[in-house]
């Protein structure tokens, strides 16, 4: 499993079909957003505010680097335009313009942040700010994520649906979604995220018929193998939909085939060194 951290989890049944590493920290980076939106959607059901809330976009907002969905300074955007750039496509900019929007300040809106994920036993995760953005101390585990996605589609399962969209639009201008496995049959959601630190992060749901996965990954090096290990927990979850045992033995057994073929790469470009290594000895003697 090409991940630093993994754990998937049949939500029907409540059963753990797969963990590695589900309590180390790590950054969490965008998946951050998760929690930003729950808190914003806390603020709807307090009667705060409303979809249809028009949000002026603040400079501090609007300045965010990163990811965004390009917010002017003084525009005016519904809550549920922002929802829909911090999801989607992961934007900073959107997800600091709620989180103001909600607190006032960033420093509150985080305070709430860490409160909730306290309230919702997210035992070794610290939030820095709204985003995810690299910040010190901000960590999280592939356990406490998974808390964190069931508590907040058990609690807002029309809002966790903004996350199944493959597309929105701003200022006439189409946003794409960061999430590559949304059109994969059965998948409808969660969140992707990136930063140096922490390397390619994602949530996945899916339902196929009964089965309703969620797969928590953190830490890929790459987006290749992120796909590669998402699509293998995909396959063994929805095969193996109530066995841990069968789940594990169909991953060991691929990352064992995955490590054969390698050797067996390794030791033909070792080879193929050793045999330009002769022919070169050959060519000088000439």
């Amino acid at each position: 499993m090409p991940v630093r951290a993994a754990i998937m989890m049949n939500m029907t049944t409540g059963r753990i079909l797969y963990q590695k590493n589900a309590d180390k920290a790590i950054p969490p980076a965008s998946l951050t957003k998760l929690m930003t939106s729950f808190l914003v959607h806390d603020a709807i059901a307090a009667g705060r505010l409303s979809m249809g809330t028009k949000v002026r976009i603040p400079r501090e907002a609007a300045r965010v680097g990163g990811s965004s969905m390009h917010l002017r300074t003084g525009e005016r955007v519904t809550v549920a335009k922002l929802l829909q750039g911090t999801l989607i496509s992961s934007g900073n900019d959107a997800a600091t313009a709620l989180a103001l929007k909600v607190s006032g300040r960033q420093k509150h809106f985080v305070d709430a942040m860490n409160t909730k994920a306290a309230r919702l036993g997210m035992k070794r995760t610290r939030f820095r700010n709204p985003t995810g953005l690299p910040a010190a101390g901000q960590v999280t585990t592939a356990r406490d994520m998974m808390r964190l996605s069931l508590a907040y589609m058990a609690r807002y399962p029309r809002a966790a649906k903004i996350s199944s969209l493959r597309t929105y639009y701003h200022r006439g201008r189409a946003h794409n979604t960061t999430n590559p496995f949304l059109g994969t049959r059965g998948v409808n959601g969660l969140k992707t995220g990136f930063t140096l630190s922490s390397g390619y992060n994602i949530i996945l749901t899916t339902q196929r018929g009964q089965n309703k996965l969620l797969i928590v990954l953190l830490g890929a090096s790459s987006k290749y193998r992120r796909a590669v290990a998402a699509q293998a927990l995909l396959d063994a979850g929805l095969r193996y939909p109530n066995s841990a045992t069968q789940v594990r033995k169909l991953i060991d057994g691929k990352s064992k085939r995955q490590l054969t073929s390698k050797q067996k790469i390794s030791k033909q470009k070792k080879y193929v060194a050793k045999k330009k290594k002769r022919v070169k000895r050959k060519s000088s003697a000439r």
